[in-house]
């Protein structure tokens, strides 16, 4: 008998670890917030309403910041249930002086404390971007332990709120712009995300950077380009295009698909498909002349082309298409470059990394001004594209 209540007693004992965390919320009774988007400050529509009634504060409007809150809770009037039926999530606004404040201030507008433990990506107007330092805006984003350091940071050539929109019934826009990403194995046009902690660490070092752009229009949204961030100011700068991201993506080795488009001796388009990329960028040092070689080597297959011409298979001509390819690049590496060294006095691309682990002695003397040493460096382009073959067409 003694045996057994022993028993039933360490049976009861081990039960007790299993009892969960004291400290534990429902996720029913918490608004978890899936993207974030940071514009110029100015009262959202909802919030002059709610002023022009005496609900203010003392404040500055220096942001606005939106939060996209899913699933959203479709209870209440009928008007809401249809809503919730429309799209599941909830977009909720506010401006202010203090990013946790707006946080704060949405505790007096909804029915649930918003928290950030699913934050998947931040969206910021280039717009607040010039007023405002991105220190400033990712000071409490950084301090915050609800915040992952994983958050993806993108930019908005327009109003950041509209990236969180979608006209799609079943579409959540945070969730639709992180998977984006995952179309990197497409096109090179999509850059390697910028997460919170590759910020904090570029923001501390005063180095430049892009962040991917986000257009919006007809209730879509797409990337579009990069805009670039100054080290030294952190503010937001100017934008490169398409295609210059395409470029940077080389330079860095993360892009290793695509397409070139060019022009035939036709004027027809001609596109080549791109299997592969290696890239090199090597430094020299001439007393306080500092250059840059860049080689860049392609493999891929002639795709698609308009030319009413009978196409040959004959390594002359796979040498002559390959040579157009080659200029094309050519040019659009020339194009980047010159608005970085001149339109913009900004290294973005990396070189001053590999200055510093090939020559480091000479970093250490022009790091401290490098932008414009950079823009002062002479950059020489080698290009080499191979054609591995020209699909499946056939001889009429």
């Amino acid at each position: 008998m003694v045996s057994r209540i022993r028993a039933a007693l360490l049976c009861l004992c081990l039960t007790l670890p299993l009892s969960g965390c004291w400290s534990s919320k429902e996720i029913e009774n918490l608004a978890v917030y899936a993207g974030l988007a940071l514009d110029t400050g100015q009262p959202a529509p909802v919030e002059k309403d709610l002023e022009a009634q005496g609900a203010e504060y003392v404040k500055q409007n220096k942001v606005m910041a939106t939060v996209q809150i899913i699933p959203i809770k479709a209870m209440g009037s009928k008007d809401k249930d249809q809503k919730a039926a429309q799209h599941p999530y909830l977009n909720v606004s506010g401006s202010g002086d203090s990013i946790l404040e707006i946080f704060r201030q949405f505790s007096i507008r909804l029915d649930r404390p918003i928290i950030g433990h699913h934050l998947k990506v931040i969206v910021i107007s280039s717009e607040l971007l010039k007023r405002q330092t991105m220190d400033q805006l990712m000071d409490f984003l950084l301090r915050d332990n609800d915040i992952r350091p994983s958050t993806m940071v993108f930019l908005s050539h327009g109003q950041a709120r509209e990236a969180l929109e979608s006209s799609q019934p079943n579409d959540v826009p945070a969730f639709h712009i992180r998977d984006m990403r995952l179309n990197q194995g497409r096109t090179s046009k999509v850059l390697e995300p910028v997460t919170l902690s590759r910020i904090d660490a570029l923001s501390h070092a005063d180095k430049s950077f892009v962040l991917q752009n986000i257009v919006t229009g007809g209730g879509e949204l797409a990337f579009s380009g990069a805009g670039i961030i100054k080290g030294a100011s952190g503010h937001w700068i100017g934008t490169l295009g398409q295609e210059d991201t395409e470029c940077l993506a080389w330079l860095a080795k993360s892009g290793k698909s695509g397409v070139i488009k060019a022009y035939d001796e036709d004027n027809e388009p001609l596109t080549y498909e791109i299997k592969s990329v290696r890239s090199k960028v090597r430094s020299a040092v001439d007393g306080d002349r500092i250059s840059f070689r860049v080689s860049l080597s392609f493999e891929g297959r002639i795709i698609e082309t308009w030319s009413k011409r009978r196409m040959p298979t004959s390594d002359t001509h796979a040498e002559k298409l390959a040579a157009i390819i080659e200029e094309r690049v050519s040019a659009m590496m020339q194009t980047l470059l010159h608005k970085l060294q001149s339109d913009y006095k900004t290294d973005v691309a990396g070189f001053g990394q590999k200055l510093s682990i090939q020559h480091p002695s000479a970093w250490k003397k022009a790091k401290d001004d490098w932008d414009d040493v950079f823009s002062r460096s002479k950059i020489d382009l080698d290009c080499d594209v191979t054609i591995t073959d020209f699909g499946s067409f056939v001889e009429k």
